[in-house]
């Protein structure tokens, strides 16, 4: 029992920092913009892990007898240690925190470990803190919160990646709720992105996002790695991001949890500036800008082999150049999963709707979600999820049954669960009934026999979805859920709401009177 009460006690002091730290951040309102200053507070947590990991190593190299060897990088990058020179250390930082050069101190600090760690390369902001001018003094009431998060000695059973991890987690969650419309471009939410890993399961491969924001597709991937007791050594990550402090929020959130992956040498368009041009994905997660206008002019990009064999996607929203771009990444076998906005599922505007319709007889689509309003951040509009496959023949390595000619429908809009006044979340039950409704229908007999449910899902033919005129829609197939039967007979039912209205009826009558002589006695009778 004590130990259970210990570690209750501890979850709930985790929550505390968490919460302390972002009380604190909130204090620099004012002096930055709160799209400015994640970046200043993620760029010191990661500070302040990177050199407690440092501090850990350099400790440990000592107590072995190898005090020599304490200033040799070679000593720290075998165990994936960032090696750091003084005046990159977190206790450099801290001890200077009250100086007025702090600023200048931090960029030092984050310039000295990108220059000495190949693998940090563009991640870390360059002169960002000097650049913006801060208020030393809230500067330093920051630096004091971080300081006292101890990323090594918690009790949580967490490594040190694992609470750190968590912290940025929580912190990228926090900015895009609160800068609203404009701040989910780097973040999805949790469970989104949770949905997406269980329903098509990378345990091996090369996982692909070619808008990734600040990493949370791949982190979701190792995080179903590991509950799964499959090998992260298993899976490669190849990602791209638009953004460049965002495209450095990535490397950093990838650096914290121990994760390597190449995300290009810079950020860049992946429309424009592809910089995986021959990579060919197992698995592909993303979450691409809903709506994404005028993101080419009308003569660029027209003869792209992306497009080969479709019509090219129009100017004025670059849905269709997403789904294309990420269909032409698939291996063979690969599989896609991601997020867009509904009007994806039935536009017809600019050719939209016959590369749909290509698609559609390509026999690529293997399952459409609609999902409820509410679960993003930026936007309260609903949207949907699609599946891409380029394999659904039978699969007698992963159990998959012959899918060829079929599709999934899942209408799911009715699930989640209201957290906020305004934000919905979707549940772990609410997630694991989807994810074994899919696997079920893919044949996967540990998920049981498949049948539709009506209001729920349908497995349609690619005959019925040419009579719906190629929409994706799952409400067009679903259909309507069936209602339970009370086991009261029409006519007694007839009766005793007939009953009910007539006395309504009786009292709106009394009322009438009561009325008509008000206003008489007001003078205002007829």
């Amino acid at each position: 029992m004590a130990t259970a009460a210990k570690s209750k006690k501890n979850n709930k002091n985790d929550k505390g920092f968490e919460e302390s730290l972002w009380d604190t951040a909130n204090k620099l309102r004012g002096s930055v913009e709160s799209s400015e200053y994640k970046h200043i507070v993620l760029s010191l947590i990661f500070l302040k892990f990177i050199s407690d990991k440092f501090e850990k190593q350099r400790a440990k190299l000592k107590e072995e007898g190898m005090g020599d060897y304490v200033d040799m990088v070679e000593f720290y990058a075998k165990d994936n240690v960032f090696y750091l020179p003084e005046e990159a250390r977190w206790s450099f930082v801290q001890i200077n925190a009250k100086q007025d050069d702090i600023a200048v101190k931090i960029d030092t600090a984050l310039h000295t470990v990108e220059k000495n760690n190949a693998s940090l390369k563009g991640a870390l902001p360059d002169n960002y803190f000097s650049r913006l001018g801060l208020d030393s003094s809230k500067l330093a009431a920051l630096i004091d919160t971080i300081n006292n998060i101890d990323t090594m000695a918690n009790e949580c059973h967490m490594t040190e990646e694992d609470l750190v991890g968590r912290v940025y987690e929580y912190f990228l969650g926090k900015f895009a709720a609160s800068e609203g419309k404009g701040g989910g471009e780097f973040y999805t939410p949790k469970a989104v992105v949770s949905l997406i890993a269980e329903m098509i399961e990378p345990f091996k491969g090369t996982i692909y996002d070619p808008c990734c924001g600040s990493g949370g597709m791949f982190v979701q991937s190792l995080k179903f790695i590991e509950s799964h007791k499959g090998n992260k050594k298993d899976i490669s990550i190849y990602g791209q991001e638009y953004t460049n402090t965002t495209y450095k929020l990535a490397k950093m959130n990838l650096a914290v949890r121990g994760i390597s992956g190449n995300l290009g040498e810079v950020a860049g368009d992946s429309f424009f500036k592809d910089q995986h041009p021959d990579l060919k994905a197992d698995y592909i997660m993303a979450n691409p800008p809903f709506n994404q206008k005028q993101w080419r002019a009308d003569s660029e990009l027209m003869d792209d082999p992306r497009w080969a064999g479709y019509e090219v996607p129009p100017t004025g929203n670059a849905n269709y150049a997403w789904i294309m771009h990420m269909i032409s990444k698939l291996s063979e076998n690969g599989t896609a999963g991601f997020v867009l906005a509904n009007g994806s599922m039935s536009s017809n505007t600019g050719g939209e709707g016959k590369i749909r319709q290509k698609i559609i007889e390509n026999d690529l689509v293997d399952c459409m979600i609609a999902l409820p309003g509410q679960l993003f951040y930026t936007t309260p509009i609903p949207v949907c999820l699609w599946f891409i496959t380029k394999n659904k023949k039978e699969d007698k390595e992963h159990g998959y049954r012959d899918r060829q000619g079929e599709t999934l429908f899942i209408d799911a809009r009715e699930m989640g669960t209201m957290v906020s006044r305004v934000h919905k979340e979707l549940t772990a039950d609410d997630i694991a009934e989807i994810a074994r409704t899919y696997h079920a229908w893919r044949g996967e007999t540990k998920d049981g026999n498949y049948e539709d449910k009506a209001g729920y899902s349908k497995s349609a033919t690619l005959q019925e979805i040419k009579a719906n005129d190629f929409v994706l829609t799952p409400g067009r197939y679903v259909g309507a859920a069936e209602l339970e039967d009370d086991g009261i007979p029409f006519e007694v039912k007839m009766k005793e709401l007939s009953q009910i209205l007539y006395e309504q009826m009786e009292q709106a009558e009394a009322l009438d009177k009561v009325i008509r002589h008000n206003l008489g006695v007001l003078g205002y009778d007829e």
